[in-house]
Parts: structure tokens; sequence; C-alpha cells
């Protein structure tokens, strides 16, 4: 009897499923592929990044190379299949993806601090949890942690991240994908580098993030946030939040009864929610959003646009293509500029009055409000 051999089949390579983050146009499209969350896509071709497949980044904050934070929508998605990396950030392209959720910008933000926190190596002697302790890291991939009342921690490097937690915790990171959180009554939290992102929760809690993509998250009853950078975009949520972002595609949103959202840049967007919010929007393509009983929204720039909503709203647009609506009752104001940028003519009026539809759009023509779509 010759010798029976057992077969043992080799076991299948389950193929990669990577977490990324995805940026669409507001109706949920990219490059005219209409999107939508919970479907699962599959490409049928040569995957290659930058040029075919489905394309996502890792990192939550390189999305916004791609797409400017204040008229984009990014969702949570997972690519699997054939893959093909971008050698410039951490762009993939996959024959397969399942776009699993959708996420606004206060979440990529977080999504960033976790990315960067989840790959830091901690440094030793940087973690402290004494009540007025310090813990400080430098390397490529230095992490500090401290925790107590007046913790405070500093993590320099290109991967630094530093979590400070206490009542007046303040936390410092610089690097190229520097992540800082504090928590607590009075954290303050500063991230510097091209990718920086900072998170700080509590009461008076202050987030400042710099560099090319920077963003910034805020929450609290005096919560503010400043992101500044090529696309900074900066969420400040609590009573009397503030929200300021600068740069070409900055956006900020500011929530609250209080809350104010100021935006600079070529397409600056600001959106201020709240019983006397504001919101200004500066750049050729500046919009600006203001909800609640006193809202008032400023727009500057070739194309700006403003939105009022509210009993006493107000709504301001100026610039070659500016225009403004409001609910009934609000105040609208437009301006006209002739080819050199000089004012050639004003107007004020009240929407629902003297023939000026509320919910519609104005722009001024010869000194006269005409609607535009």
């Amino acid at each position: 009897m010759s010798a029976v051999k057992k077969v043992v089949k080799p076991k299948a390579n389950k193929a990669p499923v990577v977490m990324a983050y995805k940026g669409f146009d507001k109706d949920l499209k990219c490059r005219d592929f209409q999107y939508a969350i919970g479907e699962t896509y599959i490409y049928d071709g040569k995957v290659g990044a930058c040029n075919s497949g489905f394309h996502a980044c890792e990192y939550p904050l390189h999305v916004l190379r791609y797409y400017k934070p204040g008229t984009s929508r990014f969702a949570v998605v997972e690519q699997s299949g054939e893959l093909s990396r971008h050698g410039d950030d951490t762009k993939i392209a996959s024959s397969k993806i399942k776009v699993s959720a959708e996420i606004n910008l206060a979440g990529l933000i977080k999504a960033a601090i976790e990315y960067t926190t989840s790959r830091a190596k901690p440094v030793k002697g940087s973690t402290t949890t004494a009540k007025n302790s310090a813990a400080t890291a430098s390397g490529y991939c230095g992490a500090a942690t401290a925790s107590g009342n007046y913790g405070a921690a500093t993590a320099s490097g290109n991967y630094g991240a530093a979590t400070a937690s206490g009542d007046s915790g303040a936390a410092t990171a610089s690097g190229y994908y520097g992540a800082a959180t504090a928590s607590g009554d009075c954290g303050a939290a500063t991230a510097s580098g091209n990718c920086g992102a900072a998170t700080a929760s509590g009461y008076c809690g202050a987030a400042t993030a710099s560099g090319n993509y920077g963003a910034a998250t805020a929450s609290g009853d005096s919560g503010a946030a400043t992101a500044s950078g090529n696309s900074g975009a900066a969420t400040a949520s609590g009573y009397s939040g503030a929200a300021t972002a600068s740069g070409n595609s900055g956006a900020a949103t500011a929530s609250g009864y209080y809350g104010a959202a100021t935006a600079s840049g070529n397409c600056g967007a600001a959106t201020a929610s709240g019983d006397s919010g504001a919101a200004t929007a500066s750049g050729n393509c500046g919009a600006a959003t203001a909800s609640g009983y006193c809202g008032a929204a400023t727009a500057s720039g070739n194309c700006g646009a403003a939105t009022a909503s509210g009993n006493c709203g107000a709504a301001t647009a100026s610039g070659d293509s500016g225009k403004v609506r409001g609910i009934d009752g609000c105040a609208l104001f437009l301006v006209e500029r002739d080819s050199n940028r000089k004012i050639v003519a004003v107007w004020a009026g009240i929407a629902g009055r003297d023939g000026i539809k509320a919910d519609t759009w104005y722009s001024l023509k010869g000194g006269n409000p005409v609607v535009v779509s």
C-alpha cells in the first residue's frame, strides 16, 4: 500500500481592508460619479493612484488637499481589492470601496487626532499623572501625556502627539503630523505643522492649529478654535463658541447662542448657528450663513453669498456677483461694484416687504435688486 499524504489546502489570503476618508461635492459626487451612504462599489479595470479607481485618504486631513472644507462633504470609507498608494501623501486608490458613514468637519478632526496618537510612540519620561505635572517628548514619533488638574504636555517631532487632561490642562504638538488634545474646564491645545490638528474640550477650551491643512475643534460654553493654513478648518461649539479659519479654502463653523464664525480666503465659508450667531466670510467665493433670532451674515468677494435666518437676521453681500437672501423680516444689504471694484450703488431692504420675496436670492444690477438663481 502506497503512502497516503494528507493534502492541506493553503489558507486564502484575506484581502486587506483599509479604513480611509473620502471627500465629495455637496451632492455626494466625486469626479461626476454619484455615491450613496452605505453602498459598495467595484471598479472593473486597472487601479492606479491619481489615475483610476476609487480614491480616499488614510490620514483624515489629507482629504482637505482635494476637497475644500466649506463646500464639501466627507465620509468614512472602507477600501479593499486592488490597492495603489500615492507617494506624496496617504491617498489610496482601490478597486472596491464601501461608503460607511458620513462625517462632519469635527469628526474629521477627531479622526486625525486618533490617527496621529495611535501611531505615536511614548518617549521615556513623557507620561505623568501628577496634579501639577508636565510631560515633554521629542523625536520623530514622540508622544506626551499629562493628566491632572494643571497638567501640560508637549510633543515635538514629525509625528508628535500631546494629550493633557485636567481642569486647566494644556497640550502642544509640533511637527508635520502633530496632534494635540486638551480636555478640562479651561484646556487649551495647539498643534503646528503642515497637517496639525488640535482639539480642546471644556467650558473655556481653546484650540489653535497652524499649517497648510491645520484643523481645530474647541467644544465648551466659551470654546474658541482658530485654524490657519491653505485649507484650515475650525469648529467651535458652545454658548459663546467662536471659530476663525484663514487660508485659501478655510472654513469656520460656530454653534451656540452667541457663536461667531469668520473664514477668510479665496473660497472661505463661515456658518454660525444660535440665537445671536454671526458669520463673516471674505474672499473671491466666500459664503456666510447665520441662523438664529438675531443672526447676521456678511460675505465679501467676487461671488460672495450671505444667508441670514431668524427674526432679526441680517445679510450683507458685497462683490461683483454678491447675493443675499433672508426669511420674512430679515434685513438685506447689497453692494454693486464696477470692473475696477469701485462701489457704484448700494441697496437695503427687508425680506417680505416692498416686493422683495422671502427665501429668495437677490443681486444688485443697475442699482436695483434682481432675483438670481
